[in-house]
């Protein structure tokens, strides 16, 4: 069950009421019940208790006088998702191989070193992602618009380019979409209002790879959305995409970071911008494996109108364990970047042997480590990332990590989910 905030469904109970309902998507049944559930993270257990709103999303009331390119795409060749059941409907199942945990998520399922690979969110019935599909990208005439199907209440499913000045346009070398506000029912002419979503599209400056994010504010819990990361099949000059991995030395990357957060417990949506750096040791493990590490540093955070708050969460996180008398027994240790800004503690790698394989495809996990000044240190978040390297001089890297942890600004029941995508060039 995905539960709409009081927000994303106020001032719909005014006067005479009709039923609201979007045509253009489906969503899974909604339920009357309660649920609760528990996360076991960095020692602490956090319940997440998910509300049920009287009035459910998929039916909703609203008033009487409402008033109010370049295709990320499931490849087309022999790797190709298909209708392996001849059931009319796509197989999303993720990929099981030799390569250990975490599995790569649903997507090409033959891939190799010289196809297009394509990777998508698995859907999750309990959280809502996964749901976003057929996203695309169109500027063939100027337009710079953002396409995402099977979200329901998001508009006409097409997202416009943030506004710079009273919003958020990019993070770093990655563009910002919103989906429209309002909509209008095509019978009648009356708008309605929608829900509130972002999306981040990032594609490389050779156009091998990109990904697209999509998330939504108007949930009390994760919400619908999804995101895709790929190696195209051409590159922008027309060429075809190859990869040769080598198979000695090491190499370092680094690129852009950027990411939606999303909660539960609460509904809003945030942004977080920073760096990510990637080390590959191409000669070690031995039998074909090979070494990867993924940082992600000097990370911001901004609210969804683009007003940083990276020192308030900081500042939240940092509060210690107080003494009877009230006074703090220990202190946040603040990481800094280049120009001194507060930033949110660092993403770092678990290292394992089986991390990537032969096709450049990779998945592993990730944690963020938060430390005090008396030696102590507490898990802040925890997750998983994938990336798929591309290139005949392996070149470059994109990748997407999901990352969940406790919101120290809220109580135990309020968890983030940050979804990031970065794409990193060999240094």
């Amino acid at each position: 069950m995905v539960s709409c905030t009081e927000a994303a469904v106020s001032g719909f109970f005014n006067k005479c009421f009709v039923l609201c309902v979007d045509f253009q998507n489906r969503l899974p049944d909604f339920h009357p019940e309660w649920s609760r559930r528990r996360l076991n993270q960095a020692g602490a257990v956090f319940s997440m208790t998910r509300i049920f709103f009287l009035i459910l999303c998929l039916g909703f009331v609203a008033a009487c006088d409402g008033g109010g390119g370049d295709v990320l795409q499931a490849p087309t060749t022999d790797g190709a998702d298909g209708d392996t059941d001849g059931d009319g409907t796509t197989d999303e199942t993720p990929i099981s191989s030799d390569r250990g945990t975490p599995d790569l998520p649903p997507g090409t399922t033959n891939p190799t070193p010289n196809s297009q690979i394509v990777r998508r969110e698995e859907q999750d019935e309990e959280t809502g992602g996964g749901y976003a599909t057929n996203i695309s990208y169109v500027n063939d005439e100027g337009q710079d618009e953002f396409f995402v199907d099977n979200i329901a209440f998001d508009g006409n499913n097409v997202y416009t380019r943030g506004d710079p000045v009273t919003g958020v346009a990019q993070l770093g070398s990655f563009a910002v979409y919103e989906g429209a506000e309002s909509t209008e029912d095509p019978v009648t002419g009356t708008t309605l209002r929608t829900f509130t979503y972002r999306a981040i599209y990032g594609r490389s400056t050779t156009g091998q790879t990109e990904f697209a994010i999509v998330r939504s504010g108007s949930y009390v819990d994760y919400g619908f959305g999804g995101f895709v990361y790929q190696r195209n099949g051409f590159d922008d000059d027309g060429n075809e995409v190859r990869l040769v991995l080598p198979d000695e030395g090491d190499a370092s990357y680094t690129g852009d970071y950027a990411g939606i957060r999303v909660f539960t417990g609460r509904g809003g949506l945030e942004y977080v911008e920073g760096d990510a750096e990637m080390i590959v040791d191409f000669k070690d493990f031995n039998d074909g494996n090979r070494g990867v590490a993924l940082f992600v540093s000097n990370r911001r955070l901004y609210d969804i109108n683009g007003t940083e708050i990276t020192r308030e969460y900081l500042d939240a996180l940092g509060r210690g364990d107080e003494a009877d008398d009230g006074t703090t027994t220990r202190s946040l240790v603040l990481d800094t970047d280049a120009d001194g800004n507060p930033v949110l503690p660092r993403i770092r790698p678990v290292i394992s042997p089986d991390d990537a394989d032969s096709n450049g495809e990779i998945a592993s996990e990730i944690f963020e480590i938060a430390g005090f000044d008396n030696g102590e240190t507490i898990e802040s978040g925890e997750g998983t990332y994938y990336a798929i390297i591309s290139g005949e001089d392996a070149g470059e890297i994109v990748g997407v990590l999901v990352m969940t942890g406790n919101d120290p600004r809220f109580d135990d029941s309020t968890t983030y989910q940050e979804t990031g995508g970065f794409i990193v060039y060999r240094q």
